[in-house]
């Protein structure tokens, strides 16, 4: 399963430049300034620079929410990935270079951490972006899902460099604090819309509609905004890239700071597990994962075995005619699943812990639709989009 966005041939005559039409009193040298938290270790980053300037083909690849899908932007080639994309095909013009897109709107690293090998490393990336900082929650479970990913991409084989960008909601809040103690960790290159941009509205300089769309979502300028703080980075490492017979080595990955729980993870949908009870349920399509399984009726169930340390379940969430499920766990607690909700922007794709420190073997996992339902809701619907574990050795 991919999710390739576009297959970039070399093009030329694009840089990322300021944005414009912004304000006189706008310090832009002092938002590039704030952008950056932390350059990191750049071992990985002066790697895949040499090997685009030696000719050879890179991927460069974006996995988050939302704003990494293209939320707002009002072309495809607006989008903060796209344009980061478009300064390695400009820097390098007799390259070849391919774009992965793996953003996935309403999902955060948890979910990213389970999808990550199907949607962006199947396709070796030389070079990935991740954004999630809005999407999850400052908490200490949130960084051990982004430390998942994050080795997870540090471990392939072609010894990938990983970015983080950290965006913001219209409060100026975002999972940086936590996120940024994962960066530290490995010694990634951080950058940080928040930082830069957020002092300029909250002192009146600058309004929240200059570079957002809604809540969350960066307009055109703040997508250039997102692509102008990564590019600096890649050009500061550039300006000082060493000839390859100079270039340091990639140092190893250190050991986990939270857990490698989420390093070993990943997603089942209707074409890679079969369910060994299936009442009520059937096929259906359900992107970006491929076919789930959907029931209509209370008292439709669902079993399956799997293995892995943590079990989790993805699920269709919109304000429509859906219902609750109960998941469950060999013994463990069950879990309510709340398929309905009362937003009015469209669905998404939940994702719910089911039980986590299980031990070796194989373990059941129960889904079974209830009678109860939301009252607003007129029906029982149940969309499970995918089974995913984690700590999987």
């Amino acid at each position: 399963m991919s999710l390739i966005v576009c297959l970039c041939l070399p093009t030329c005559g694009w840089a990322v430049a300021a944005p414009a039409e912004q304000p006189t009193d706008v310090d832009e040298e002092a938002i590039l300034a704030r952008s950056l938290v932390s350059i990191g270790d750049t071992a990985r980053l002066q790697h895949a620079l040499a090997k685009a300037r030696r000719g050879q083909p890179v991927v460069v690849g974006v996995i988050g929410g939302s704003i990494t899908q293209g939320a707002s932007a009002s072309t495809e080639e607006g989008r903060y990935g796209n344009r980061v994309a478009e300064w390695w095909r400009t820097r390098f013009p007799g390259t070849r270079v391919t774009f992965i897109n793996a953003g996935v709107g309403a999902t955060g690293s948890d979910t990213g951490a389970h999808r990550a090998q199907a949607h962006l490393l199947d396709h070796r990336p030389d070079f990935v972006v991740a954004e999630y900082a809005v999407n999850d929650p400052n908490t200490e479970f949130a960084a051990e899902t982004l430390e998942g990913l994050t080795r997870q991409i540090l471990t392939q084989p072609s010894q990938p460099a990983l970015m983080l960008l950290f965006t913001m909601n219209n409060a100026g809040a975002n999972a940086q604090e936590w996120h940024s103690k994962v960066g530290e960790h490995y010694g990634l290159p951080m950058v940080s819309f928040r930082d830069a941009l957020w002092p300029e509205i909250r002192d009146g300089r600058m309004k929240w509609e200059d570079i957002e769309a809604d809540a969350v979502h960066p307009n055109d300028r703040g997508h250039a905004y997102c692509a102008q703080f990564i590019c600096r980075v890649l050009d500061t490492v550039m300006a000082g890239l060493p000839d390859d017979a100079d270039l340091p080595p990639v140092p190893p990955v250190p050991a986990p700071l939270i857990s490698d729980v989420f390093q070993h993870a990943t997603f089942y949908n209707f074409d890679l597990l079969t369910p060994v009870v299936c009442e009520g349920f059937e096929a259906h399509e359900a992107w970006p994962f491929g076919t789930g399984w959907q029931a209509e009726a209370a008292g439709s169930r669902i079993e399956f075995e799997l293995e892995g340390s943590a079990i989790s379940v993805s699920f269709f969430r919109i304000k429509g005619a859906m219902g609750q499920a109960e998941a469950q766990v060999d013994d463990r607690e069950p879990v309510r699943l709340e398929a309905w909700f009362d937003q009015d922007w469209g669905g998404y794709s939940a994702f719910q812990l089911i039980a986590r420190d299980l031990g070796p073997g194989k373990h059941r996992l129960r889904i079974r639709v209830l009678d109860e339902k939301a009252p607003a809701s007129e029906g029982n619907r149940f969309l499970i989009h995918a089974i995913m574990a984690a700590g999987l050795r």
